[in-house]
């Protein structure tokens, strides 16, 4: 017998069920940030051709496409020394993007690994069943 049968079900329930969980609010938090902050976020990133570029043909796309465009961004402003480097991103852009704006986007990012962390223990758990 393994040590994953002798768990309570309520601890079951929340090692297995805690990443999906996680998975829907995320969702939902992407949802919130397109819907209210996310022409906020291009406005402050104007100048930096990655993003109009991507904004430009994922913005279109519907709303997995705009949600692809958050995650992109997320990745871009909050790791911005490659894409500076290569001319993708303006420094003045960069350095002046909205506080509050960047806060949100910290918050997704740390959520989604918070997320996939949980879902890879959940996992090796499983695995070891």
């Amino acid at each position: 017998m393994s040590p994953l049968n002798s768990w309570p079900p309520e601890i079951t329930l929340v090692v297995y069920g805690g990443p999906l969980l996680l998975i829907f609010v995320g969702m939902v938090f992407s949802l919130y940030i397109d819907r209210c902050h996310l022409a906020d976020i291009l406005a402050a990133l104007r100048n930096s051709r990655y993003i109009v570029f991507w904004a430009a043909g994922l913005s279109s796309q519907g709303r997995l496409g705009r949600l692809m465009l958050i995650a992109k961004i997320c990745g871009m402003v909050l790791c911005p020394k490659s894409g500076i480097r290569a001319g993708e991103l303006d420094p003045d852009d960069i350095r002046n993007f909205p506080v509050h704006l960047k806060r949100l986007l910290i918050a997704k990012t740390t959520l989604m690994v918070i997320t996939l962390i949980w879902g890879v223990l959940a996992y090796a758990l499983l695995k070891l069943k």
